[in-house]
């Protein structure tokens, strides 16, 4: 049975205290307890935009991170822009150093003779189809590499390594292994094979000029392309590749469905690279036919220009022109390598 507390002075009973009134015997609010409204605060200050400026402190700060990186900053200008900026004054002026006091400023003439001039023109069109060729049969290659690599073997790490070495090669010396130690018509390895059955004796360099530069070309630049794609295949999220093989699916389906899509910005990013790097590529081209046989790309056209032409203002307009040429395709492929840290930062 409950019982009703009784009040001290004449012990008629009181009313319970409700459970909702505070402690402390007292029916009225008091501020900053549970149960009441807060007081009005103070006005937050008004936020600071970007365009503000930084505390002091902060600018310093700001300003002793990137010092270290000033020496680098005006070396790498020094070296690449100014370089630049001196061949695009150049191109403006109609130069040959066999005659120099003929030199006057042309403008955008050497530009329109450039765009204009059927052996530069010729050059571009080689230029397109040695890219083209290389850096298809680059990718096929270094998938089917990248592919057999991602798979648990004994000796995987020996193989992998002696996969890379062409690449390690200096593109000189790998040139003139192809020119001597394969092509040769006389001593070379493709000969001695073919004589071994029978089979012809051919010129591998007379014969097929622009095949013979292309193969060089893919056998040291194959490794790279597998390194892009066997990096994209071992970032693959293993999970998913499993329940698909729980679920019946087979090897081809788990390629096309799963490892094709995943690895389609590595191949953008392997084709732009390779892209860059053959369009600009000089040594295979001079070393193995010296640009005889319709096989003169961009690179070597412009060496012909400065060095035997002596036409200094026109073989700068073709550097400009490729120079922008290769900071359009370096656009694309730093965007695509932005868009693979995004992902993998969203992934992770």
């Amino acid at each position: 049975m409950k019982t009703t507390p009784l009040s001290a002075a004449d012990g008629s009973p009181r009313p319970a205290a409700s459970p909702l009134a505070p402690a402390g015997g007292s029916g009225r609010a008091s501020p900053g307890r549970a149960g009441t409204s807060p007081p009005p605060g103070r006005p937050r200050p008004p936020r600071r935009g970007r365009a503000g400026g930084r505390r002091p402190g902060n600018r310093a700060r700001a300003w002793a991170t990137r010092a270290p990186l000033l020496p680098a900053l005006v070396f790498l200008i020094v070296v690449t822009q100014l370089p630049f900026l001196g061949t695009l004054v150049i191109s403006l002026f109609d130069w040959n150093s066999l005659y120099p006091d003929a030199r006057e400023f042309a403008g955008f003439g050497n530009y329109s003779t450039v765009l204009g001039d059927e052996r530069l023109r010729s050059s571009v069109i080689t230029t397109i189809l040695l890219t083209a060729t290389v850096v298809l049969v680059t990718l096929l290659l270094g998938l089917v590499l990248a592919l057999l690599l991602d798979r648990r073997f004994r000796g995987r790490g020996l193989v992998r390594t002696l996969l890379i070495t062409p690449f390690l090669l200096v593109p000189v010396a790998a040139a003139l292994l192809w020119k001597h130690v394969l092509y040769n018509p006389e001593y070379g390895l493709f000969n001695g094979l073919l004589g071994l059955v029978g089979g012809p004796q051919p010129d591998w360099i007379s014969e097929y000029p622009l095949a013979a530069v292309e193969a060089a070309l893919i056998w040291q630049w194959t490794p790279f392309m597998m390194l892009i794609l066997l990096a994209g295949l071992q970032s693959r999220p293993l999970d998913v590749v499993e329940a698909a093989r729980i679920d019946g699916a087979s090897d081809w389906q788990i390629f096309r469905h799963l490892t094709l899509p995943h690895l389609r910005r590595y191949l953008e990013l392997g084709a732009l690279l390779g892209s860059i790097y053959i369009v600009q590529h000089f040594d295979a081209v001079f070393t193995i036919t010296g640009g005889a046989l319709d096989t003169a790309n961009l690179p070597f056209t412009i060496y012909q220009t400065f060095y035997q032409a002596h036409e200094y203002g026109l073989a700068s307009a073709a550097g400009v022109l490729v120079v922008i040429g290769t900071i359009i395709l370096a656009t694309f492929a730093l965007r695509v390598v932005s868009s693979l840290f995004t992902e993998e930062v969203t992934r992770g």
